[in-house]
């Protein structure tokens, strides 16, 4: 990495020659979206693989490789690397690792640095580092999309976006066991097919898509029942891996829940409205925020046309149209506030209270500065304005059992359970009081077997 004529450390890069031979392995944080990305990337020539190791050994790894002080996303990145350079399943020389950057304020702009560094405390320094991100970061070492290869990235996001949204809807509800997975399987298909190697994609196959999408999850046969809405917002990495946040979406199935998230979309939204809101805000350039505000516009439209298509083709449930979710938020925390996930935490929050899933899981790691100031210190303000929200906290760190985060997510789960039982005991009342009826026949009269929902019809 040092020589005569150039004393200073140089990172080594990865070229368009070794394509043909390295492995390019990417840590698992988005589970849906990385495999549509991952996908494209192959169908452009890249060998990629998409890291699914769990276990404390990654932890371990990764304490073993920074500091104990570091971002805990950071360190079990960092330390699913190390195992896999390490397993003995992969050639050291011929591999590359690829890691996202926001370019943001936050210190995740920074873990390809931690990175590079615990790759050369480990002698594995000539292992090159590809940088994944649409800010300019890192130029000698970013990864390089062509037209037609930004644009499926793109919609790889939508489309990842709304398979996570209507398997969500599905899995807690389905009768076949299973049947949701394979319709998410079949709906990756789908996708795959879709994306081809230098093809610029026209939109208005896109849109054919999201209905193709949509009817497959229609044809998941499920219970007519009504579950508590959990919703789940916090840190980007440990919000959406299941390795970040010990598998938090299956264990609140388990506990009886519909898990809600927020998409993805919704924080390239926030990252593209900072950019606007700088020139308000911070004195930013007039041609740069204009920029950024059709680039806005754009997107939201994107956006709303998932929305449209998922009302006129189910009954699933919508995502909340951005300009909505930017709005509801305004009257709680400025919108200069960006470090990390920023005023998106406290909106996605309110999002959630008013889309009917106000028992929220505010996952964060540990030590996390912006997320305990703009997640856990904004609780109790949300609450005072929304006094049925049910939040909770929970911390994500090497230290932390993941017990003691269950059995504060189950606390959670009883205040929910308690607090519909008191709204359907008010429900009850009031059912009799019209029917005239004792309050006991009602309450037996709902106890009919629950109805089976058919293979879901379109509804205008």
């Amino acid at each position: 990495m040092k020589n005569e004529k150039n004393p200073e450390y140089t990172y080594p890069v990865f070229t368009k020659s070794m394509k043909k031979d390295y492995t390019v392995l990417i840590p698992n944080m988005l589970p849906v979206h990385f495999k549509l990305i991952g996908k494209i990337m192959q169908n452009y020539g890249y060998n990629v693989e998409l890291l699914e190791t769990t276990g404390t050994k990654i932890a371990d790894a990764g304490l073993k490789s920074v500091h104990n002080d570091t971002c805990y996303p950071a360190l079990l990145v960092i330390g699913q690397f190390i195992d896999a350079i390490e397993s003995g399943k992969y050639d050291k020389n011929k591999i590359a690792l690829m890691l996202t950057q926001t370019g943001g304020g936050c210190r995740a702009s920074n873990y390809i640095h931690l990175l590079r560094k615990a790759l050369e405390k480990r002698g594995y320094g000539y292992i090159p580092v590809i940088s994944l991100n649409f800010s300019g970061l890192d130029k000698k070492t970013s990864f390089k999309f062509n037209i037609p290869m930004a644009f499926q990235m793109f919609y790889s996001i939508l489309l990842g976006d709304l398979i996570m949204l209507l398997y969500n809807q599905c899995k807690p509800y389905e009768i076949i066991e299973n049947s949701s997975d394979d319709a998410e399987n079949n709906a990756f298909d789908i996708c795959n097919n879709l994306f081809k190697k230098g093809k610029m994609i026209s939109y208005k196959t896109v849109k054919n898509t999201y209905r193709d999408i949509i009817d497959i999850f229609n044809r998941v046969k499920r219970r007519n029942e009504v579950k508590i809405k959990v919703g789940v917002v916090g840190e980007i990495y440990v919000k959406y891996s299941p390795l970040g946040n010990n598998n938090l979406e299956e264990f609140l199935r388990s506990a009886g829940a519909e898990v809600v998230v927020p998409g993805l979309l919704d924080f390239c939204l926030y990252c593209v409205t900072n950019s606007v809101f700088n020139r308000k805000l911070y004195g930013g350039g007039f041609i740069k925020a204009s920029a950024y505000n059709l680039a806005y516009r754009w997107i939201l439209k994107k956006q709303s046309d998932v929305i449209a298509a998922i009302k006129e083709n189910s009954g699933f449930e919508p995502p909340m149209s951005f300009d909505r979710t930017l709005d509801g938020v305004k009257d709680y925390i400025s919108h200069g506030v960006k470090m990390g996930e920023g005023w998106l935490l406290t909106a996605e929050m309110i999002e959630l209270i008013h889309s009917g899933a106000g028992n929220i899981v505010c996952a964060q790691p540990f030590g996390c500065l912006p997320n305990h100031i703009i997640g856990k210190g904004m609780i109790r303000k949300i609450k005072e304005r929304n006094p049925e929200a049910n939040i909770v906290a929970i911390d994500y760190d090497p230290g932390a059992t993941k017990i003691n985060q269950e059995n504060r997510i189950k606390l959670m789960m009883s205040v929910a359970k308690r607090n519909i039982k008191d709204y359907r005991d008010i429900d009850v009342g009031v059912v009799a009081a019209a029917k005239k009826e004792s309050p006991d026949a009602a309450k037996e009269r709902e106890k009919d077997p629950v109805n089976i929902i058919p293979a879901a019809v379109p509804v205008s």
